[in-house]
């Protein structure tokens, strides 16, 4: 079958089976005439970054709620974009997401660049996201290759070197498929199919639309493609974190550096998360208690265990380094995750007490 059969097959099936999704523009209010919205397009695409569609319509809406446009986003404040990022993870995602908007804002009159190239002048916007946004939002035949695109593509052209080393041979297949009209349709056909049919484990290939072509079902190896090399195991690192509550409940927290993980995020004072026992660092003198235990959690690049040591001090403590927050204006949700975590221990009673 030829390359473009194969997409003209797919995009079949996409006009009955597309996902309906908060910022999507379906195939049938494209053929009434509707364009989508650059802006949605990009802050979907942003927001999908190593996260799941179901995890991310709620924060989709709010966003879109609160900031309608590229223009609103621009002008929000720092801070109140981060608190209603928490819970999304990757926090320099949300810094970028700011520093584009102002960009599109202040270098574009608030209109977003057209092509994949000019997209990639944005801060933030690396090739797949550019890519996305130009085929999706302006109908350029760029190719988009997220993880679901991978693995449609190994198995269709049965492709058995492990990712991530054939990354760009599976981005040159897919462009032979990206056809010159709809390919922003295509894109988003080749994600649905590999969400919903053509998923990592159990593919449903009897009712596939691809079913024909696809090498690797015809060879019985659709289930183990695409193959991966060995995973490297993460190092693990160690920190304290010092959980300070004044006696009219206010509560210590310092801004981390901008530069880093978490960056430019209210959190805890705590210690540098080392590969060895870090060496205390509380923010204050005081009566510290440890937490009942530890807390775990896993970066992309390393494990993190934290201990947690918590102390009520008097209303006229005057901290090392950090600020206290008023309890009225403290909210524990706007927390990064390892932080909330870290409240949560501090929060929880100790055995026999």
């Amino acid at each position: 079958m030829r390359d473009a059969e194969v997409s003209e097959r797919l995009l079949d099936w996409y006009d009955a089976n597309a996902r309906l999704m908060p910022w999507r523009t379906g195939p049938a209010e494209r053929r009434a005439g509707v364009r989508p919205d650059p802006y949605r397009v990009w802050l979907s695409e942003v927001m999908l970054q190593q996260t799941t569609v179901a995890a991310v319509q709620n924060y989709f809406r709010r966003f879109t709620a609160r900031w309608p446009t590229v223009a609103d986003l621009a002008a929000a404040e720092d801070a109140e974009v981060m608190a209603e990022w928490a819970g999304l993870g990757y926090y320099a995602r949300a810094r970028n997401l700011l520093k584009c908007a102002r960009a599109v804002v202040l270098a574009h009159n608030g209109r977003f660049p057209e092509t994949s190239a000019a997209l990639r002048t944005l801060p933030g916007i690396g090739p797949y996201t550019a890519a996305a946004i130009a085929a999706i939002a302006f109908y350029e035949p760029a190719t988009v290759v997220d993880g679901n695109v991978e693995r449609v593509v190994a198995r269709l052209f049965a492709v058995e070197e492990p990712l991530p080393g054939v990354k760009p041979r599976l981005t040159d297949l897919a462009a032979r498929l990206t056809p010159q009209q709809r390919p922003g349709d295509h894109a988003q056909a080749m994600m649905d199919l590999g969400a919903t049919i053509c998923t990592p484990r159990s593919p449903a290939c009897g009712i596939c639309p691809l079913f024909d072509p696809c090498a690797a079902r015809a060879t019985g190896i659709a289930e183990v493609l695409p193959r991966k090399a060995p995973k490297v195991a993460r190092p693990e690192r160690q920190g304290i974190a010092y959980v300070t509550f004044r006696a009219d409940g206010a509560v210590l927290l310092e801004r981390r550096p901008d530069n880093g993980l978490l960056g430019g995020m209210l959190g805890w004072p705590g210690t540098h998360w080392a590969e060895g026992e870090p060496a205390p660092a509380p923010p204050l003198a005081a009566e510290w208690r440890e937490a009942p235990a530890p807390v775990r959690h896993t970066f992309t690049h390393f494990h993190l265990t934290l201990r947690v040591l918590t102390a009520t001090v008097p209303d006229v403590t005057a901290p090392d380094r950090g600020v206290f927050l008023p309890r009225e204006t403290f909210r524990p949700a706007s927390l990064p995750t390892v932080m909330r975590k870290a409240y949560d221990a501090a929060m929880r009673p100790r055995r026999g007490g």
